[in-house]
């Protein structure tokens, strides 16, 4: 969830980017805007769709479908596909260089800054190109995961 200040930008940003576009002002992608601003962490479209659903606001998973790849184009979410998972969505926000640190076993998705590793790649150049941003996918296991196996371990023998 973000501040009113961040969704506000959000939604300039998308006024934006449908006026040079030529693209409608509709409801249905303001709506679904806010909604993607109130969510707290990365979702997929089946989520968005639910959430959406329990306002009383109903649109096709089709406008979803379409309306995240127009936020994706316009730079207010950025998708990821961690693994086999569907693929999952995060708002733009200040945090721009961070980890997603991924679990293998129960595809719990944390995001953890490191200040060393975003301190080394802002020093990195590359030959005829500029970064924008980065982001990692460090896929491992979560901490309450390994607590169950080793429980479950310890039963079975």
């Amino acid at each position: 969830m973000i501040d009113d200040k961040s969704r506000t930008m959000a939604r300039a940003a998308l006024t934006e980017y449908l006026r040079v576009k030529k693209l409608r002002k509709t409801p249905e992608r303001y709506a679904i805007l806010d909604k993607v601003c109130a969510m707290t962490r990365h979702f997929d479209i089946e989520a968005l769709y639910a959430a959406i659903e329990d306002d009383g606001f109903h649109v096709s998973r089709a406008t979803l479908y379409n309306t995240m790849e127009l936020f994706t184009d316009c730079g207010i979410v950025r998708r990821h596909q961690f693994g086999a998972q569907p693929a999952q969505y995060e708002l733009v926000t200040g945090m721009s260089n961070h980890l997603h640190l991924i679990c293998q076993q129960c595809g719990k998705i944390k995001e953890s800054q490191d200040s060393e590793l975003v301190k080394f790649m802002n020093s990195r150049s590359y030959s005829a190109f500029h970064t924008s941003y980065f982001c990692l996918y460090v896929y491992g296991i979560c901490a309450a995961c390994a607590r169950r196996n080793k429980r479950y371990e310890t039963e079975r023998n």
